[in-house]
């Protein structure tokens, strides 16, 4: 299996975090709907690519060596054209040379840039009583702010994954707020419950963080995904 054989190759290369593009296609394998994404390893390359993808873009440093890329301007948003491309490219490469020159690099995500609406946090965590605990809470900022999450122990179906969704303080916003439209709680719901099955049937895997999940009226984005294996 994909999965299996991604997981396994990062711990032979001695690494406990999943690449940005491994973690995309462990989710994909599972149906979940990702960004449209390409890896590249040029500014030619990232020029194809975001033709391809269709601007704006986001464009992220791809590191074994570099977990919080932001911290170090490994990613640069809201990219509109070729020109804003090339800058960004050559401004990214800079500012990972200067604050992580001894990083190793394997190439550049280029990234569809999702459009703005409520955002959520997914995540999973191996809790050495109770096994595979999945979570659900306000996503970006606000997680830190206000802490509104919720746990459930896998496995977690769908049914359990809407009780999860209802049960954080900041459900009318996804529910429809003074006029704002009900956001699609439906593909909410198959989302936690997949990554319910991912912790469940992949043992090597310890953590799993989405966030920001970007929902929508219909649909949802997963735009960062970090997913940390058992050393």
């Amino acid at each position: 299996m994909e999965v299996q054989s991604i997981l396994e190759q990062a711990l032979l290369e001695g690494r406990k975090n999943l690449l940005e593009n491994e973690a995309y296609k462990v989710l994909s394998s599972y149906n979940i709907q990702i960004s449209p994404y390409k890896l590249v390893h040029s500014l030619k390359e990232a020029e194809d690519a975001a033709k391809m993808i269709g601007f704006p873009v986001v464009l992220k440093i791809v590191s074994p060596d570099i977990i919080h890329k932001s911290d170090i301007g490994g990613v640069k948003i809201g990219i509109e054209n070729l020109s804003q491309l090339r800058e960004c490219y050559g401004a990214l490469m800079d500012s990972v040379e200067k604050n992580a020159p001894n990083a190793k690099i394997v190439g550049v995500l280029v990234v569809k840039m999702a459009p703005k609406s409520v955002e959520v946090v997914i995540g999973m965590l191996r809790d050495p009583t109770f096994g595979p605990t999945v979570m659900f809470g306000l996503g970006g900022v606000l997680i830190e702010i206000m802490k509104d999450v919720v746990f459930r122990i896998a496995p977690v179906d769908k049914k359990e994954a809407l009780e999860m969704i209802k049960k954080v303080k900041g459900f009318p916003l996804l529910s429809g707020f003074r006029g704002s439209k009900p956001l699609d709680l439906e593909s909410l719901a198959d989302l936690i419950s997949n990554v319910s099955k991912i912790a469940v049937e992949n043992p090597l895997i310890d953590q799993m963080d989405l966030n920001p999940v970007i929902v929508y009226e219909r649909g949802l984005a997963v735009v960062d995904a970090r997913i940390i294996l058992k050393p």
